[in-house]
């Protein structure tokens, strides 16, 4: 497992700083407690903890309201909150072929109960959604727009100012999903004029699995779609309408808060533009390197500019899934294959019909080393494929 060369970052961010796993352990054995429901000395610094990671996630996004940032299990979790909070009996809703399940499942089964109905803007050939076919789309019921900041299978990232300013002139709500963007691109709300993010704490964010949310500005309307404890107004027989905890109830994974703290502290620490640059500076000589081998095809990666390390392929003679085998076991490489939970993008790339791509996603522990040796292994596999047919 020490030898590892792992390069599927856009599933999971692995390995964490030291710092993260290190302040996980510490605050869990000594403030390991409910937040916000006694006043005994370890709840109450539970409760800062707590309140210290939205003012944090709140500066990060150029938020205003710290109550506003609530937590969840991960980006899917919010987005089926925010998505069924928002939707009414005749919306309409614009999104992107370049979307997760994660968006695209919630819409569908809204749609397939006639509550909505979708339309779905394709991406160019190098992978960027055009705003103008967004604003074509615009309709006078439209109540959102919802855009993948950047997507996890070909690593562009879309033009969300431009998207945001025609949402702001048609006065239509702007809803973003930064899973793959959040601690690894600036995001600014109010200057992209977006309305609600989501946001995972386990990929760029650098903080655990099970932990995730959402920013809502001020004067937008989420109904509530969950009910229960909030250690608050107990007698109360109707769930608390106020932020946080009109998004939030039950007891929150304070291990997973305390792992993202530590995350996105050691991402400010480190800044996110110098964590940008050595990433992007490792997807740039994995192209080079790969461009020019026979065999291989890769998939909207023209520019460096607007993209994060994220890079897809096959190889011809052998389907995605073989590779990934190979690149696992005979060369302890880790990759993601397959259609990455984004059917629309391979739809649109046409590689739905051979069992999607093999994704290599590079993150900030990612040395020039691992970049060769995953160059040689896949021009290696490549030579093999020259005397194969699938």
């Amino acid at each position: 497992m020490s030898n590892l060369i792992y390069l599927d970052n856009s599933a999971t961010t692995f390995p964490k700083p030291d710092f993260v796993y290190d302040f996980m352990c510490k605050f869990y054995r000594e403030h390991g407690v409910n937040h916000g429901r006694s006043g005994f000395d370890a709840a109450i610094e539970t409760e800062s903890l707590v309140q210290e990671t939205r003012k944090l996630l709140t500066g990060l996004f150029n938020g205003d309201d710290p109550n506003r940032l609530t937590f969840s299990y991960n980006a899917t979790d919010s987005l089926n909150m925010i998505l069924q909070g928002l939707a009414e009996p005749g919306d309409h809703v614009v999104t992107t072929m370049l979307e997760h399940n994660s968006v695209l499942r919630p819409l569908y089964h809204l749609s397939l109960d006639k509550i909505i109905n979708v339309t779905y803007i394709p991406f160019d050939s190098q992978g960027y959604v055009e705003p103008d076919d967004i604003k074509k789309a615009l309709r006078i019921n439209t109540k959102m727009v919802v855009v993948n900041h950047c997507s996890n299978v070909i690593g562009t990232i879309q033009p969300l100012e431009e998207i945001g300013k025609i949402c702001k002139e048609h006065g239509v709500l702007f809803v973003v999903d930064s899973s793959q963007s959040a601690g690894a691109i600036p995001i600014d709300m109010k200057k992209m004029g977006i309305d609600i993010i989501v946001f995972t704490g386990h990929k760029c964010l650098m903080g655990p699995t099970g932990i995730g949310g959402s920013y809502v500005m001020e004067g937008v309307n989420v109904r509530h779609s969950r009910y229960g404890g909030t250690g608050v107004r107990s007698a109360q027989k109707t769930h608390l309408d106020e932020y946080p905890y009109r998004l939030e109830c039950g007891t929150l994974n304070i291990l997973g808060v305390a792992g993202l703290n530590a995350g996105v502290k050691w991402i400010l620490e480190r800044g996110i533009d110098k964590l940008h640059d050595h990433e992007m500076a490792l997807w740039n000589k994995l192209l080079n390197g790969l461009q020019n081998i026979e065999n291989i095809t890769i998939y909207c990666a023209g520019s460096i500019i607007h993209h994060n390390p994220v890079l897809s392929l096959n190889i011809k003679g052998f389907d995605s899934g073989d590779v990934g085998t190979l690149l696992d076991v005979d060369y302890n490489i880790a990759v993601r294959t397959g259609l990455q939970c984004a059917p629309m993008v391979h739809e649109l790339l046409g590689t739905d019909k051979i069992h999607g791509t093999v994704r290599l996603s590079i993150g900030p522990f990612n040395t020039e080393d691992h970049i060769d040796t995953a160059i040689n292994a896949l021009a290696d596999i490549a030579a093999i494929g020259k005397n194969r047919n699938v």
